[in-house]
């Protein structure tokens, strides 16, 4: 059975780092890529992340490259977002999600979606 669950989820201070993690059983990484997505207070929700294992790649939004690493665990069940150097426009509800492709395809569009997480709420905050 697919579900996709989230942890990891906190509040932080501006600076500090959290990683949060998504359990993917009941199909293969090999099969389909992983999203992570952000719903911040008052906006739509956007992909801030794309996981391909298939592609051996990874995708990040502007706003989070070089703070943010997408990885796996080594029984390839979780997909691992671990964020550095947080700051107060990250929080949010975390999703993660599968992509119907096991390529990064339009992962921007949330019909290319499959299954979803429940989300988890990351607050960076002082």
């Amino acid at each position: 059975q697919v579900q996709l669950v989230e942890s990891g989820g906190g509040s932080v201070q501006p600076g500090k780092s959290l990683r949060l993690s998504c359990r993917v059983p009941g199909f293969s990484l090999e099969d389909h890529a992983i999203a992570w997505f952000r719903q911040s207070p008052g906006k739509e929700r956007v992909a801030v992340s794309c996981y391909s294992l298939a592609g051996g790649n990874s995708f990040y939004h502007i706003h989070v490259e070089g703070r943010f690493l997408t990885s796996k665990d080594k029984d390839e069940k979780v997909v691992y977002l671990q964020m550095n150097s947080l700051e107060l426009g990250d929080t949010g509800v975390y999703y993660c999600a599968r992509l119907k492709y096991d390529r990064c395809y339009n992962y921007g569009a949330e019909h290319e979606f499959d299954y979803w997480g429940q989300g988890t709420q990351v607050t960076v905050g002082s």
